[in-house]
């Protein structure tokens, strides 16, 4: 392995923070929040993930939001 990538991010989250929405990332399907956002890896290809947050609660979609990103931060994936 490469000295030059190991403290190189497995990819990178295009997350953008509005704080005047505070559901951004959020979208509702038939009363069922999902999130959606953009991941850049390495290899300059982009990909679009949705997950059902598996809840009809704003309060706690917007709590699993902030969980997951904070856990993709832990596992080496930066935001941006």
């Amino acid at each position: 392995m490469s000295t030059a990538t190991l403290g190189a991010p497995l990819a990178s989250l295009s997350i953008k923070i509005d704080s005047e929405n505070p559901d951004h990332h959020l979208s509702n399907n038939h009363g069922t929040w999902w999130i959606h956002y953009t991941v850049h890896q390495r290899d300059y290809t982009k990909r679009r993930v949705r997950v059902s947050l598996e809840t009809r609660n704003l309060r706690e979609a917007r709590q699993r939001r902030n969980t997951l990103f904070a856990h993709l931060e832990e596992e080496g994936i930066e935001t941006t």
